[in-house]
Parts: C-alpha cells; sequence; structure tokens
C-alpha cells in the first residue's frame, strides 16, 4: 500500500498520527438484506495492538448477525505537530501483517464477508481524536 498524506491547512495542534489495518468479519444469515437496510457497521475501531472486538445485532426478521472488528497492525508515522505544506508518504507492506492475511469477500453466499480498512486516526493536544476509514480491497493474482 502506497500513498502520501499532505497537510493543506493545519488548524489544530497535532500531537501524533497514527495508522492501522483492520480487518471485519461478518457472519449471520441475510447478511447481504441487513447491509442494504443499514445493519451492522462495525462499531469501534477494534482497541490497539490486534485487539478484538465483536459485535451481535438482532434485526426485525429475527437475523442474528456477528460482527468481529480485529486491528491487525498499528503504527505511530508522526510525531509532533506537522506544519502546512508538509507531505508525509507512506508505505505499507502487507507481508508485514502478522496475521493471515484473506482476499476481501462481499457476502458470500448471503452468510459471510471479510473487509479489510485503513484506519488513520490524529490526535490533538487535548487528546481528541480524528480518523478517517478507508476500505481496501485485497485479491490474489494467482492461486498458487
Amino acid at each position: 500500500i502506497c500513498g502520501q498524506i499532505n497537510f493543506l491547512l493545519v488548524r489544530i495542534k497535532i500531537k501524533h498520527m497514527e495508522l492501522a489495518v483492520i480487518r471485519r468479519e461478518t457472519s449471520g444469515e441475510g447478511l447481504a438484506q441487513s447491509a442494504a437496510m443499514g445493519g451492522p457497521n462495525g462499531g469501534g475501531g477494534g482497541g490497539g495492538g490486534g485487539g478484538t472486538h465483536t459485535t451481535g445485532n438482532s434485526s426485525k426478521a429475527g437475523q442474528n448477525i456477528v460482527t468481529e472488528t480485529q486491528t491487525l497492525l498499528k503504527y505511530e508515522i508522526m510525531d509532533g505537530a506537522p506544519v502546512k505544506g508538509e507531505l508525509i508518504p507512506v508505505r505499507l507492506y502487507l507481508k508485514g501483517i502478522p496475521a493471515d492475511v484473506t482476499p476481501t469477500y462481499h457476502a458470500e453466499n448471503n452468510r459471510f464477508s471479510v473487509r479489510y480498512f485503513l484506519n488513520l486516526v490524529l490526535v490533538d493536544e487535548e487528546d481528541r481524536r480524528y480518523f478517517k476509514q478507508q476500505e481496501i480491497i485485497l485479491w490474489r493474482k494467482n492461486l498458487g
């Protein structure tokens, strides 16, 4: 994963910035219907350093959907306040993730999905947290 973070305008005093890779597994009957109706969006960020967070959700139709969120990797990529126009390059190798990384699955047989997210967190001097979460889609070129 390659990218960069560009600070166009700095209005808050940023203390540090973190980047995490999160895996969200959702299982249960009627998974695609629940997602279309605004079903489980996963809840929290899964804590820090490989934490796991599980959420159970029952909809009106009696469907039981379980969402498990796991933080696979977390790095502090900036320490200290940035200046206007600062550019921070980011390069993250998937081989560096200690857990088994699988391809992204979207509602397989309407029962199971695995999704991955990049979570960027900015922490200011008053310990307020600002975050942006972006889904990443992983796939395999070859099956062997």
